[in-house]
Order: structure tokens, then C-alpha cells, then sequence
């Protein structure tokens, strides 16, 4: 059952293509460890209620020299560096390009705030579409890299002391033409709808963390000090909160949406965002109350101000995400009971493999003295 099938012209007379195709099952069924039909059956329960889902991501990765143990940075750059420091722009050029001649809308491209360290910003799309994209972007950045003699790569926290890749999601729910999240006569221009939505976010943040980080790396990016979320609350533009509320131009309501700050660009996108749809739809559905707004650093918070003001914090390790997960009936029927379970198994079994390995840090810290 394909759905997407290009053929387009890229660097002279050759070509590429993509198609995305659905898995079914002998006789036509969807076969359940399908993860773009997981996604497809969440969007038709969000199309039961009314809503399209909107996703609009920004995709962080690094460029390295070669693929080996040691990254190997190609330049010092940071936040928005322009040449000489960032050496890469000609390789995001190219990789835009490539991107273009598919159907993909690059709205922005920049050097990121660490060393080697990008970013494509992607314009939004519905979430099926945009999954798609997200694929096709990740083999692009890849591809590309590859021309040109060197490594591109999504692992979140692939250099230790740095900022890790992110992917964070700008969302929002439409109804027809209009925005769900938009609302002027309520507070920062936020629906009901939106408030819910942020609400079961911020509720099921510790379960769908399995989902949207889901390797032993990403909570070597999931730490305090950096650019990642590490405590489960929300805020306006505010970097150390989970779910970030942008401001919107004055009189673009359609503009109106959340940014959710977990996921990092190495998780599956039809998964990652079933799960976040879910947890959205639930607050809606519950009517979950939206929590007070966090107005500073969370990080600068005590321990007990963050007790006294309920701020929870995302699993620390893959076997704590794993773990919540395991309990959670919303991601269980968010992902169907064939998806779940071996999710859940064959992640417990990446996580054994990293209980049993020794470390370069173990053999540092610990062998010279013990």
C-alpha cells in the first residue's frame, strides 16, 4: 500500500526517489509492529475528536571526520558561527538541495551551539507527512556527509562535556483551518485545548520518555548543565522547562503552538509521535489541569523547591524510562500490546548488554587505585 512515491531530479541528470509503503499482513490487515500504522491509527483517533496534529521540528546532529571510536570534531564553532569557523555550511547547502528536490520545506539551517554541531529546521507538516520527512531527512544529512569525505551523525551525546543533538517538536492541534491551541481571550493566547494538551504531556512526560529517547545514549544528553530538559514542567520561552510555549507574532494566531523539548533525533518519529499525541489527547479528554508555569531556571531550584511546586524529573537511564513505561496503559494502547511488548524486550536487552560492559571511565576512575 504505498503512500509516497517520487522520482525527482537532483545534480544533473540523476535521479532519486522515496516511497513509504504500510507492512499488512496476508490478508490485508495492518501487521501490528508496523510504526507508521501505529501512527496512522493515532492520527484517526485524533481525527475522531476533530483535530489534525501539526509537528514541526528542529533536527540537531554532528558532523565528525570519520565514523571511528574518537569523534573528531571539524571545527570550534557555536551558536549560529558563520565562516571561517563553521566549515560545514556548504555540506547543510547541499543537504537542503537534496531535500528540496524531495518536497521538503527547509525553513532554516545554523551551526549549533557545540563543536561540529547542526541544525535543520524543517516546516511544519501533519505528523504522518512530517515522520516521512524526518526519515528521509536523517538519510539525506547522512548521504550527503558521505560525498563530501566525512560522518554524520544523530547519537544524542556523542561527545561528553558538550551540548547533545535534540529534536525538539513544535506542536499544535487544528481544527480544519483554525488552531485548537489559539485562543485571545485566554491566558498567553493558549486554549483550553492546549492547556490540556501541555497538561498530559507534563502527565505522562516519565512513561513516553522510553519512546522519544530511546537508547542507553540519550540520557547521557538528559543531564543538568546543558540545553536538555531534565525536570518535568512548562514555561514561556524558557529553555530548562520540558514544554516550552513560543511567543506568537502578534496576529498569527495559526503560529500558536508547544514545543516539546525531550526527544532526540535518533528515536523513531512514527512512535515518538503516537505517544506524545497520545499523552496530549488525554489531557484533553480528562480535562487535566494545567500546572502553575515555572517562571525561572528550574535548574537553579532547590531540591525542595522543586518538591514544593511538584516539579517531577524524566527518567535518569533507559531501565528507569523502561520501567515507567512498563506501567503506563496509555503508552500500551498508544502502541498496541505486539509493538509494546517487544519494545520493552528488546530494550531490556540493550540495556543488559550496557550493564555488562566495562567502561574506559570504570577503567580510569578505578583501576589505577583499587
Amino acid at each position: 500500500d504505498p503512500t509516497t512515491f517520487q522520482i525527482l531530479p537532483w545534480r544533473g541528470s540523476e535521479g532519486v526517489a522515496r516511497m513509504f509503503c504500510n507492512i499488512v499482513m496476508p490478508d490485508g490487515e495492518p501487521f501490528e509492529g508496523d510504526p507508521r500504522s501505529v501512527l496512522q491509527r493515532n492520527l484517526q483517533r485524533a481525527a475522531d475528536l476533530g483535530y489534525t496534529f501539526y509537528v514541526g521540528p528542529e533536527v540537531e546532529y554532528f558532523y565528525f571526520a570519520d565514523a571511528g571510536d574518537e569523534p573528531r570534531p571539524l571545527d570550534r564553532g557555536g551558536y549560529f558561527d558563520l565562516t571561517p569557523l563553521d566549515v560545514a555550511s556548504e555540506y547543510r547547502r547541499h543537504t537542503i538541495t537534496a531535500l528540496e528536490a524531495l518536497g521538503i520545506s527547509v525553513e532554516s539551517s545554523h551551526h549549533e551551539v557545540s563543536p561540529s554541531q547542526h541544525e535543520l529546521d524543517l516546516r511544519q507538516t501533519d505528523a504522518l507527512a512530517m515522520a516521512d520527512n524526518l526519515m528521509t531527512a536523517r538519510l539525506a544529512v547522512k548521504e550527503v556527509a558521505l560525498e563530501h569525505g566525512i560522518y554524520a551523525t544523530f547519537m544524542p551525546k556523542p561527545i561528553e562535556g558538550v551540548d547533545g543533538n535534540g529534536l525538539h517538536l513544535h506542536l499544535s492541534l487544528f481544527e480544519g483551518d483554525r488552531n485548537a491551541f489559539y485562543d485571545p481571550a485566554s491566558p498567553y493566547g493558549l486554549s483550553r485545548v492546549a492547556q490540556c494538551f501541555i497538561a498530559g504531556l507534563l502527565h505522562h512526560a516519565a512513561p513516553i520518555t522510553a519512546i522519544t529517547n530511546q537508547w542507553v545514549n540519550s540520557y547521557k544528553r538528559l543531564v543538568g548543565g546543558f540545553d536538555a530538559p531534565v525536570h518535568v514542567a512548562w514555561a514561556r520561552n524558557n529553555q530548562s522547562a520540558l514544554v516550552r510555549v513560543p511567543s506568537a507574532k502578534p496576529g498569527k494566531s495559526a503560529g500558536t503552538r508547544i514545543e516539546y523539548r525531550a526527544p532526540d533525533p535518533a528515536c523513531n518519529p512514527y512512535l515518538a509521535f503516537s505517544v506524545i499525541l497520545a499523552a496530549g489527547l488525554d489531557g484533553i479528554e480528562n480535562g487535566f489541569p494545567l500546572p502553575p508555569e515555572v517562571t525561572g531556571n528550574v535548574f537553579d531550584l532547590t531540591d525542595e523547591e522543586r518538591a514544593a511546586e511538584r516539579v517531577g524529573r524524566l527518567p535518569g537511564t533507559l531501565a528507569e524510562a523502561l520501567d515507567a513505561m512498563e506501567s503506563s496503559e496509555l503508552v500500551a494502547a498508544a502502541l498496541g500490546e505486539h509493538l509494546f511488548a517487544w519494545f520493552l524486550r528488546n530494550k531490556r536487552r540493550e540495556w543488559d548488554r550496557y550493564q555488562r560492559h566495562v567502561s574506559r571511565f570504570e577503567l580510569r576512575e578505578y583501576l589505577p587505585i583499587l
